[in-house]
């Protein structure tokens, strides 16, 4: 019921908790209950319906009372009753000295104290939980000097905040708090420099149209020498918020001098013209910045996008010789082995064998440490069984196998190894000995998780009530403290425990980065199992055998989609565990006659899953390669029938390495690597 209630807030779920509630009245399990109902209503921002349910929570709270408190004080406070959100937060210190909520309660009190009409109390408060800085806090501590009479205090903290901390939404309440304080005080100009450093931080957060405005305001101050810079920065916020013309004239203007300034001017202007689909004009423009900027990382960015350019065209030689171009005048920038790496494999698929074999060794040589090295030994492999150079070919699979043992090459390695004989021991080359070891202490070998610690005890008692964020806040302050590696799996178990898949797989993420890299044995069994899920496995199992798909590979598919998250929603509404258009779901319900079907039961996992599986079947069989279809899956039917058309391929694993869109062929690479790590955990011999 908690869940359910967190999760929807519902008439109904409120109704649920809060007859549990009092129904258990006399217990710990309605205490936690009750402060489940009123932290719900927090939620819903209806602090005045809080108020009754955590006062009801608070005579059986026990190790919850810090949860308790705090959160009545917040309903106090917003439901302007001042005094009681002060006098229940009044002596939180002393009862509570091992809350983590100890800061967000002296910064409530602060707030408290400032509408008492205390401003220099709250000052102080604030002052002293500053660090680490919260916009929140910083607009508070302003508007309390500022009441306190303070405004030497207030102006430079509330300037700060506004050119700072632009994305925060308390930005613009700080411009407004400077405004008002502009009436009695002087309050300087914030001055180009001011400005133009508003203006960066809002085109670092994506808005470009904001911070265009500041760049415009910034040249106003400007001194003339100053110009040229901000004058680039506003074309380049211009061109990016779609306002090409306007950021065109104004690069017409910015001086050619000096190189690096008419460097980035170019690189814009070149840009423009790749954006219009002028095509020739970006090349021209290309030529000039060779000649004005021969060492600019602005040419690097160019001969990217022209290496892009050609390759969408399909003209290889031209791809190959921008990739080189690149590679070669910048051999140690972030993007030289992509570089390296496209000139190789557009070598291979041009047919020119030798090249390639020749490229992919120097990339094991050049960058031993890039993320296309697993590529770089597969078809070093390839092609060395192609001219029957079976040693070889042996040995560049096994350091493959060895090193990059769950990737998705990893398990193509194998493979293929399984059809080479094996004739007396591997052949040594030096190159392989390139490729670093995994960055890993060893087995993991997980402490014991102390249940009669108190942060432990309390993180079940607020998992039992859904109230996982602090739940595993206590578990990782509680392992901090214990200088102990549990908390990650503890966490993850205890979001399974709660339905929170998602939740569980990222920890494990972050907590094992390199986990594609090692054996099974190195990793116990929970973090595995934490790291891919199999939840909702009898219908999953169900409709994959409906429709002749591997239920291994459905989970991977799964798993990659949402991390099967069934309230899952992208940016392009694809919906729930296999993330379905609804238009796709309604399509493929009909076609299965599913009657009464609504766009709504997309997030229900056993019909998702039912048009999911039914929907990807028809992908394989439109294309007849799990490759394929899942790449139709991604990116559409419509680009992976052009792709294929765009010449013959050894088999699916080149067509994949082929996929011009980084995010589709990693997507399918993930997948089917996923697929394989699913089928050693869970299949039977």
């Amino acid at each position: 019921m908690a869940v359910q209630l967190l999760q929807d807030r519902t008439p109904a779920a409120y109704t649920g908790v809060e007859s549990y509630a009092r129904r258990h009245a006399k217990e710990d399990a309605g205490a936690l209950a009750w402060l489940v109902l009123g932290y719900a209503h927090i939620l819903d921002h209806d602090y005045a319906k809080a108020i009754d349910p955590l006062n009801h929570a608070k005579p059986l709270a026990g190790d919850l009372g810090d949860y308790v408190d705090y959160y009545l004080s917040v309903a106090y406070f917003q439901t302007g009753r001042t005094a009681e959100a002060l006098a229940t937060l009044a002596d939180f210190d002393q009862k509570y000295p091992e809350s983590l909520l100890i800061r967000d309660a002296q910064i409530q009190y602060a707030n408290a104290l400032l509408a008492d009409g205390r401003a220099q109390e709250a000052a102080a408060l604030f002052e002293k939980n500053r660090l680490p800085t919260r916009s929140d806090v910083e607009l508070a501590l302003g508007r309390a000097y500022a009441a306190a009479s303070r405004p030497e205090k207030a102006v430079p903290i509330l300037r700060n905040l506004y050119v700072t901390l632009p994305l925060s939404a308390e930005a613009g309440p700080a411009e407004a708090e400077l405004q008002k304080l502009a009436s009695s005080t002087n309050v300087p100009p914030l001055g180009a420099e001011g400005r133009r450093t508003r203006g960066e931080l809002l085109a670092r957060g994506k808005r470009y149209s904001d911070a265009a405005t500041e760049y415009r305001l910034a040249l106003d101050q400007a001194a003339p020498a100053d110009r040229p810079p901000i004058q680039l920065a506003l074309a380049e916020a211009l061109r990016r918020s779609g306002q090409s013309r306007e950021a065109k004239k104004i690069l017409e203007t910015v001086p050619t001098a000096p190189p690096e300034v008419n460097a980035e001017r170019l690189f814009n202007l070149g840009e423009i013209a790749r954006a219009a689909d002028d095509d020739d004009g970006f090349l021209r423009i290309l030529g000039e910045l060779r000649q004005a900027g021969p060492e600019s990382p602005w040419l690097e960015q160019a001969l990217l996008s022209a290496g892009n350019i050609y390759l969408l065209r399909r003209d290889y030689d031209h791809a190959i010789d921008s990739y080189r171009e690149m590679q070669a005048r910048f051999p140690n920038a972030a993007r030289a082995s992509y570089a390296h790496w496209k000139v190789a494999w557009l070598s291979l698929r041009q047919g020119r064998n030798s090249e390639a074999a020749d490229g992919f060794e120097q990339q094991i040589a050049l960058y031993p440490n890039s993320a296309e090295v697993p590529a770089a030994l597969y078809w070093r492999a390839r092609l060395a069984e192609e001219e029957n150079e079976a040693p070889k070919a042996r040995a560049y699979y096994q350091a493959l196998s060895d090193r990059f043992r769950n990737f998705y090459y990893g398990e193509l390695a194998r493979q293929r190894l399984k059809k080479i004989e094996a004739d007396g021991d591997l052949v040594h080359y030096a190159l392989l000995d390139r490729i670093p070891p995994i960055d890993s202490a060893g087995k993991v070998v997980p402490d014991p998780v102390p249940t009669d610690n108190l942060r432990v005890q309390k993180a079940q008692l607020l998992a039992n009530g859904a109230l996982m964020d602090f739940a595993v806040r206590e578990l990782q302050a509680a392992a901090t403290e214990e200088k102990a590696n549990w908390g990650p799996s503890e966490s993850a178990r205890l979001y399974i425990e709660a339905g929170r898949y998602d939740m569980a797989v990222e920890i494990m993420k972050h907590a094992v980065p390199n986990y594609f890299a090692v054996d099974l044995p190195s990793l116990p069994r929970d973090y595995w199992e934490a790291l891919f899920p199999k939840p909702y496995w009898t219908d999953l199992k169900k409709f994959s055998g409906d429709t002749g798909l591997d239920p291994y590979l459905v989970a991977s598919l799964i798993r990659q989609e949402s991390e099967f998250n069934p309230n899952a929603v992208s940016r392009a509404n694809a919906v729930g565990l296999m993330q379905l258009l609804p238009k796709v779901g309604k399509g493929v319900a009909r076609q299965e006659k599913l009657k009464h079907y609504t766009a709504q039961q997309l997030f229900t996992p056993s019909v998702n899953m039912r048009l999911g599986t039914h929907y990807f079947r028809s992908m394989v069989d439109k294309f007849g390669s799990l490759e394929y279809a899942l790449a139709a899956y991604n990116a559409g039917s419509d680009r992976v029938q052009d792709w294929l058309g765009q010449g013959n391929y050894r088999d699916p694993q080149e067509f994949v390495e082929s996929i011009p869109f980084t995010e589709t062929r990693e997507y399918v690479q993930a997948i089917l690597r996923n697929a394989g790590v699913y089928r050693q955990l869970y299949s039977t011999p």
